[in-house]
């Protein structure tokens, strides 16, 4: 049997990218609602899900730079907690020895905290966040600094159907997307070209046991 390298996405398959933008709205809240900020709060949620500014409104209503408000979106330690269900994954994978990567765009202060505050970030094999690396996915390089081994069997599991799985597919990797619970930032779309469709595609992250096995 061959060694398994089993590559994950984070925003929307390992957590949901929305408690992070909940958790930073909350901060936000705090600092600029005083006695209000739970109806601050709620204001920036409803502005969110009505698609508009809200970092500009903020920067209306209380004069505070659209720049300042941005970095502690982006650079807060956030209130998340990892699922019970990704938990029993990644302590499957471990059990079994197989080894365990993670591929993320986004900045590295942002994604860094997150798996900090999951509780997470030791577990990893390797890491690839796109600010380090220089490249953003679909990038091939993102996915090719994994591949060390020729005898490895890779999997990557992401949710993104625009750019997670074009990389991996044209590696020869077994892709697999988790499908959107209706939590995801990103909407999904499977019905677009096949260079863009993960090979399976799962309703809980429990059952990628079954399909790296």
């Amino acid at each position: 049997m061959k060694p398994k390298y089993i590559i994950f996405d984070l925003d929307d398959t390992l957590m949901y990218e929305i408690d992070y933008l909940e958790s930073a709205y909350r901060e936000i809240a705090d600092l600029l609602g005083g006695g209000d900020k739970d109806r601050l709060y709620q204001d920036m949620m409803n502005w969110y899900y009505e698609n508009k500014d809200v970092f500009g409104l903020l920067e209306e209503k209380y004069s505070r730079a659209k720049i300042e408000l941005l970095d502690i979106y982006r650079n807060h330690f956030p209130a998340i907690k990892i699922g019970k269900d990704v938990r029993e994954v990644l302590n499957y994978i471990a059990e079994k020895s197989y080894k365990l990567g993670l591929i993320s765009d986004g900045r590295s202060m942002t994604q860094r905290n997150k798996l900090k505050a999951l509780d997470i970030e030791d577990l990893f094999d390797k890491i690839v966040i796109s600010e380090e690396f220089g490249s953003t996915k679909p990038d091939l390089r993102n996915f090719e600094i994994f591949m060390d081994n020729e005898n490895m069997e890779y999997f990557y599991i992401g949710d993104n159907t625009k750019k997670d799985f074009i990389a991996p597919n044209k590696l020869g990797w077994v892709t697999i997307a988790l499908k959107d619970a209706g939590r995801n930032i990103h909407k999904q779309d499977f019905d677009g070209i096949m260079e863009h469709k993960p090979k399976f595609i799962v309703d809980n992250l429990k059952e990628i046991i079954n399909l790296i096995n």
